[in-house]
């Protein structure tokens, strides 16, 4: 059986590949790898095409077992990649022989690990995606202990590459003001720069809220009517504390967004651990 037999899976682990993108007007986000160059760099070492399926893996604790020989690759936060007890290179093809398990420990940086095998993970598609969309429940379930996930045929020829350098992570988040950055203050615009701002423990897949030490003020208080929403959006609500949406973020929202994140460095952003404190730099 060409197949990965789930044992265990730490604290969240889906299914994930470059998402459903083109659905917006019926209400269906992208979805799709939370940090994709980590992703895509997975796919790159073991051979396979840019959208097929890998593990997303939240602050480790996978372990799952080979029930045939294949070729994988793990990406992503700094975790400790062992097979059958034998640490393995990040970032670097893993030979991973029927029988032997691998195990992923929880990272000493960064919070998303991706695992991808040789062919892809081929559970059904949804509108195209193999992704799992936490916040509609679209595409398949989390996964779970006990498991098996087969194993597809998503890959190109070979050679593939040995090695990814991992991404680098930036000193600040890129973004560019609008569209509604004149419904804030200048000194809001000003700060949102200027002061630091810390990764709250109420941040997932859909968004990471954050933390600023002066909040955001508005220049005027009538209501936002509903409009669309992006990858990297920085939504304010009434609290003055912004929001930045990630890879399962609504496609709608009512509240006013200052500005948006680069989409490189949204996947350093979906890196982000509770009680980091980042910065944001204007390049537009």
């Amino acid at each position: 059986m060409r197949a990965l037999t789930v044992l265990q899976t730490g604290p969240l682990c889906t299914v994930q590949d470059r998402g459903r993108p083109g659905h917006a007007s019926i209400g269906v986000g992208r979805s799709g790898a939370a940090d994709l160059l980590s992703h895509d760099a997975a796919n790159r070492l073991v051979g396979n095409t840019s959208d097929a399926a890998t593990l997303e893996v939240t602050f480790g604790g996978l372990k799952v077992r080979a029930e045939f020989d294949a070729i994988v690759a793990v990406t992503g936060a700094q975790v400790t990649c062992r097979v059958d007890g034998t640490e393995q290179g990040l970032f670097s093809t893993i030979t991973f022989r029927a029988g032997q398990v691998l195990e992923l420990s929880a990272p000493t940086s960064g919070l998303r690990s991706y695992l991808a095998v040789r062919g892809g993970i081929d559970v059904p598609t949804v509108l195209g995606s193999r992704s799992t969309d936490t916040m509609s429940g679209l595409g398949p379930a989390v996964v779970s202990p006990g498991t098996a996930l087969p194993v597809g045929n998503d890959k190109a020829d070979w050679p593939a590459a040995e090695f990814v350098p991992p991404p680098a992570q930036p000193g600040a988040l890129r973004i560019t003001f609008g569209p509604r950055a004149d419904w804030f203050t200048e000194r809001s615009r000003s700060i949102l720069l200027e002061q630091s701002w810390t990764v709250t423990q109420d941040s997932d897949r859909v968004g990471i809220r954050l933390d600023g030490a002066e909040p955001l003020r508005r220049t005027r208080d009538d209501e936002l009517a509903s409009e669309g929403m992006v990858l990297g959006a920085l939504q304010v609500p009434p609290s003055g504390q912004p929001v930045l949406f990630l890879a399962d973020h609504p496609v709608t929202g009512g509240y006013p967004v200052i500005a948006v994140v680069t989409a490189a460095d949204v996947s350093a952003a979906a890196q982000l651990t509770p009680g980091t404190q980042i910065h944001f730099r204007a390049i537009g």
